[in-house]
């Protein structure tokens, strides 16, 4: 493809997103598709001639479309949003376009330096504890997702509570990590991958009221663990749950940390980014305990997937569990030491320009503009919730801080109770009309109406309530 092809698709590409993002209100917004449809309607070979771009457009419409379930629907409040916009699509394009590999500062400088800038930034945004800036020890990257911050942080962990001795001779000894029994599942696979098994994970209590976790119990476990020989390696804190977005008492957890010399990692994955406002800035209380901290801006601040930013306050045992250097890798301005290799930062050692796209999206809509998007859902999650208690047919069942709003249909007995919200949720689903998921809160089924769509408006909400309660008039 020519330079002069490509500005002629190019042009044709932006102008097919952007109608897409006209349209997708009209679409149904999960997919209707059954298994199989979709590569059922291409071919089983590869074209052994070069085909049109146009031709590709037009499967586009024809074959993916019908097969994908919108994201970016204004009425998608299923899962925690994954947010696009224009200036993070065009960011990822330049970024594209770039081609960098930025696995040293040496292959290409800018992608290094200007990550580095972009999560200062982006801590400075949020309120976070200075020593997470590059200046100091400590500083930021973009990973993929929470989920491998998860990952490397238990890796520093594990290099600074063995001094080493992990990385030399395997996860042979005792160790324990410690999270919520509400914790994202990352957890989980991060023990196994790091060798040192589930039964290495202890799930600690949460309060029946907040969903957050009881630090007491956590108390309890490292002591219990401590006296048994087994060391304490690491504690997850959560910052917005999956299933209710509850926020764990971080301060507290952070006392523990601190008096047992246990690195403690802050998985705010969706809640973190609401500390762009002042007034929820609480979120984040506590920061100052943790030794790495992560937050998705592709989940809730308008930056397509994937962008997950991590800080540590020292960047020493990350780099030393991480590090490896093959001679084809030696290059003078890392044997200087004046710069950062973002290799030694993640579990890949190639890396995309991933900062084009979240400095894009800060650069358009400034502090300003991120923090009215996030406001504008934290309002639309409240009035949701006022709908739903001032229905005597639906209760409420965890507290809804931000813009994640758990509710249920009221029955007779719990086992029915179930069922009728299951159903409620699969007849909306089915219909088109919006998607919703669940969870089970003390046991019991809960929907969750996660708001946070780049499009979504007040209208939709209102749409949504009413298509809630149509469902349920025409099953009674």
């Amino acid at each position: 493809m020519t330079p002069e092809e490509f500005r002629k698709y190019g042009r044709q590409v932006v102008d097919w997103i952007a109608d897409y993002w006209e349209r997708v209100e009209s679409l149904p917004v999960r997919s209707q598709a059954e298994p199989g449809e979709v590569r059922r309607r291409l071919p089983a070979h590869p074209p052994e001639r070069g085909e049109p771009f146009e031709a590709l457009l037009a499967d586009m419409d024809r074959v993916v479309l019908p097969g994908v379930t919108h994201w970016q629907h204004p009425r998608f409040f299923a899962y925690y949003p994954a947010n696009a916009s224009g200036p993070a699509v065009l960011g990822d394009l330049l970024s594209s376009g770039l081609g960098v590999q930025g696995m040293l500062w040496a292959t290409s400088p800018a992608c290094t330096e200007l990550e580095q800038l972009t999560l200062d930034w982006l801590a400075e945004l949020l309120g976070l504890p200075g020593r997470f800036g590059s200046d100091g020890p400590g500083g930021g990257v973009i990973q993929d997702t929470a989920s491998s911050s998860v990952l490397v942080a238990l890796a520093a962990a594990l290099q600074r509570a063995s001094s080493g001795s992990v990385r030399a001779d395997g996860a042979g000894g005792r160790y324990a990590v410690y999270a919520s029994a509400e914790a994202h599942s990352a957890i989980d696979k991060a023990v196994v991958i790091a060798g040192l098994g589930e039964r290495a994970l202890r799930k600690v209590e949460v309060d029946p009221q907040t969903q957050a976790m009881d630090p007491r119990h956590l108390r309890d476990l490292v002591e219990a663990d401590t006296a048994a020989g087994v060391r304490p390696v690491m504690v997850m804190a959560t910052v917005g749950t999956t299933s209710t977005a509850a926020i764990d008492p971080v301060a507290a957890i952070g006392e523990i940390c601190r008096e047992r010399c246990i690195w403690l990692h802050i998985d705010a994955a969706y809640a973190g980014v609401a500390a762009v406002c002042p007034e929820l800035r609480w979120v984040n209380n506590g920061a100052e305990y943790a030794d790495s901290y992560a937050t998705n801006p592709h989940k809730w601040l308008l930056t397509n997937f994937d962008c997950d930013a991590f800080w540590v306050a020292d960047r020493a045992d990350l780099v030393a569990a991480l590090s490896i250097l093959p001679e084809f890798l030696r290059n003078q301005a890392s044997e200087s030491g004046a710069v950062v290799d973002y290799r030694d930062w993640q579990i890949p050692l190639g890396r995309r320009f991933r900062a084009l796209k979240l400095w894009a999206v800060i650069r358009w809509y400034g502090a300003e503009g991120l923090r009215a998007h996030i406001r504008r859902h934290v309002d639309l999650a409240a009035e949701f919730a006022a709908l739903v208690h001032s229905d005597d047919r639906f209760e409420l069942v965890a507290p809804h801080p931000l813009a994640l709003v758990c509710f249920r249909l009221r029955t007779t007995g719990p086992a029915d109770q179930d069922r009728a919200n299951l159903g409620l949720m699969e007849r909306l689903n089915a219909a088109g009309d919006l998607y919703l998921t669940h969870t089970k809160v003390g046991g019991r089924v809960a929907l969750r109406m996660a708001i946070g769509g780049t499009r979504t408006e007040r209208r939709h909400v209102t749409q949504a309530w009413q298509h809630i309660c149509d469902a349920v008039a025409t099953s009674a």
